[in-house]
């Protein structure tokens, strides 16, 4: 595949008829969104530009090439940077089709989503912008923000009216580990500030995907329906969460009870564990109410998943009476099974938790501390040191699942009754069976 030509200077000053199935595109924001997407349009036919304002970034792209931990997507994106069908920029290009997917923090000081990339990225397209060009926002961003916050940005910082040129939001819907196949296979949902704008969006859209391309009225619906969804799984996670603590309540194990109760049809209680993590289900509810005086729910469910990870040291302490003096085991280090991402994760916030706590900062097993050793097979780096699973297992007194990677299937509950010192386990992610206490192991399940 070889590069297509720069075409900025081919259009006409009123408009442009450019087909979405040759146009150019520019992605703005090179992270694990936009740089696959920008290599989907690339490997789609597109002469792709791929935009970053770091240097180091770009460099290490062209000299060794994508990093992800899926080798398809690997392959995907070197393909076309050996080819130029992307073509690596750290500065605005003039083009068709312009995507912002840089990242969207949330400030808890401020209790605001940050746009500031949003609006830098804005800024550096608003002199490239021509009439009849296209920017659409992959970015998570609270409802108004495309036709507000970008929209004015690139009206005041460009010499168009909003009227001469498309703007629209597509949000990204992908999940680490299966990137490339979420990016090329899941239905997407556009909405442009008009008409037109809806239109060029999807058009784009659907001659790179193989889902189905849903048009909302607006761009407002579209960020809403992205924030909703999310908030739905997380309030959903939530309840979960507090059914399993009070069924301890009980003396009712949690996951035995959901099963029946998710017999009625109408009923489906997901499974419970130590909170959510990733880049999604722990901020996007807080963008909703920004503008909102209306989610107290929602608030609530954010808490309740937050304070999982305090639940857990619960289970944890009542099983040991006591953490000082220590050696705690937890597998598992990554947010959610079979991933490396460690953002936001409820297992990293507990390990964090536990080696902060004033009186017991020490990890070498010095009297009064607590020695926390951590397994995961699939984090490569972290700020934490990693053990191997039998090292991490030595002589510790508790053995706490935070993940449920694939491989902790296949722990043997007898070698692990013979490594540690005492029988504690807390099992955060439902890994564990019978077996476990026939081994003679204390298990304790969310």
């Amino acid at each position: 595949m070889t590069a297509g030509p720069d075409r900025g200077d081919d259009r006409a000053a009123t408009g442009s008829d450019v087909s979405a199935d040759t146009a150019t595109v520019a992605v703005h924001g090179l992270g694990y969104v936009g740089l696959p997407t920008a290599a989907l349009f690339a490997n789609n036919g597109h002469s792709v530009y791929g935009i970053d304002t770091q240097p180091d970034k770009l460099d290490r792209l062209r000299t060794d090439g994508a990093d992800f931990r899926e080798d398809d997507l690997n392959d995907y994106v070197d393909r076309v940077l050996d080819t130029e069908a992307l073509r690596l920029r750290e500065r605005p290009v003039e083009s068709d089709y312009h995507l912002i997917c840089v990242p969207t923090p949330f400030d808890h000081d401020r209790n605001v989503a940050d746009l500031s990339y949003v609006r830098a990225a804005a800024e550096g397209i608003a002199p490239k912008l021509r009439p009849g060009d296209t920017v659409i926002v992959e970015s998570t961003v609270p409802p108004g923000t495309t036709a507000n916050v970008v929209g004015e940005t690139l009206e005041r910082n460009g010499d168009l009216l909003r009227e001469t040129f498309n703007l629209a939001f597509c949000p990204e819907t992908v999940l680490p580990g299966s990137i490339l196949d979420e990016l090329r296979n899941n239905d997407r949902i556009v909405g442009g500030i008009d008409d037109e704008a809806t239109a060029a969006a999807r058009d784009l859209f659907a001659g790179a995907v193989d889902g189905e391309i849903h048009t909302a009225p607006d761009a407002a619906t579209a960020e809403f329906a992205k924030l909703a969804q999310n908030t739905h799984r997380d309030a959903n996670i939530a309840i979960a969460n507090e059914l399993a603590a009070v069924a301890r309540d009980h003396g009712v194990v949690p996951r035995p009870a959901f099963e029946l109760a998710n017999e009625h049809p109408r009923v489906d209680i997901l499974r419970p564990g130590p909170g959510v993590g990733g880049h999604c289900l722990p901020v996007d509810p807080l963008y909703l109410g920004q503008h909102s005086d209306h989610v107290d729910l929602i608030e609530r469910a954010r808490a309740v998943n937050d304070g999982m990870v305090d639940y857990v040291r619960e289970l944890l302490e009542d099983g040991l009476g006591s953490l000082a003096g220590t050696r705690i085991a937890v597998f598992g280090l990554a947010y959610k099974g079979n991933v490396s991402d460690t953002r936001n994760s409820p297992a990293k916030r507990f390990v964090d938790q536990l080696v902060e706590t004033p009186e017991m900062v020490a990890t070498d097993g010095g009297e009064g501390s607590v020695d926390v050793r951590v397994h995961d097979p699939h984090v490569d780096s972290a700020d934490v040191d990693l053990w191997s699973g039998p090292a991490a297992l030595e002589g510790a007194d508790a053995l706490v699942f935070m993940t449920d990677h694939d491989e902790f299937d296949d722990v043997d509950p007898e070698a692990v009754a013979e490594r540690m010192a005492d029988d504690v386990v807390v099992d955060a992610r439902g890994l564990t069976d019978e077996s476990w206490h026939d081994a003679g192991l204390d298990v304790r399940r969310l």
